[in-house]
């Protein structure tokens, strides 16, 4: 086998080893709900009764909220992300969709806290639903039960025991998980409102 061939069949073993994990992720066992519907449900209330959405997170969960938000606009709803200078005021009606997925940031916790103070419902997702600030700050919780930065004491032991399988570090697979929910949220939300791809690709942007 060629160098090439070597590198091929190595980068296709890590590819399929990191997508069984994150697939693994939708299999876990949870006394919750199923996080897709959760989210289709609570996504799908707000735009009946014409709210508006917004959403938040941090570091890489914030990148993947971020990514939400577009394919939101995409489906018709009037979706902003917290702390662009174009949101508008979070009111009664409107639905904050944050992440925490270790549990809690104190960031997402005050952004919470300031949106049910003004009369928002607040949906947290996260892969610690237990703990105080899910119970304290959110009206639902979606549980995604995948590894973030708190369970990440022993990341590098498979790498240390020369492992073949691939090991997503820190929060990886809680963000790669993130996004898979999300296009699943996506793809089903598209069927509950009645969006076709071309009218979702009718409003992408041409800016770019």
């Amino acid at each position: 086998m060629s160098g090439g061939d070597t590198l091929s069949s190595a980068t296709a073993a890590d590819a399929s080893a990191i997508c069984a994990q994150i697939a693994s992720v939708f299999s876990a066992p949870s006394a919750h709900p199923p996080a897709r519907s959760v989210l289709v449900s609570e996504l799908a209330a707000a735009a009946s009764r014409g709210g508006r959405v917004f959403v938040h997170g941090v570091g890489r969960e914030g990148l993947m909220m971020r990514a939400l938000c577009m394919r939101l606009a995409h489906l018709g709803l009037p979706a902003h992300c917290v702390g662009d200078v174009t949101a508008p005021p979070a009111l009664s009606g409107d639905l904050l969709v944050a992440s925490a997925g270790p549990g809690t940031f104190s960031t997402v916790d005050a952004i919470c806290g300031v949106a049910r103070g003004a009369g928002a419902r607040v949906l947290l997702l996260t892969a610690r639903p237990e703990g105080d600030f899910p119970g304290r700050q959110a009206d639902v919780v979606a549980h995604l039960p995948a590894q973030t930065m708190a369970d990440d004491e022993d990341g590098g032991a498979a790498a240390a025991q020369g492992s073949s399988q691939a090991k997503l570090p820190m929060g990886s697979l809680y963000e790669g998980a993130m996004f898979v929910l999300f296009e699943m949220v996506v793809l089903e939300l598209a069927r509950v409102l009645g969006q076709s791809p071309a009218q979702m690709r009718a409003r992408h942007t041409n800016l770019e």
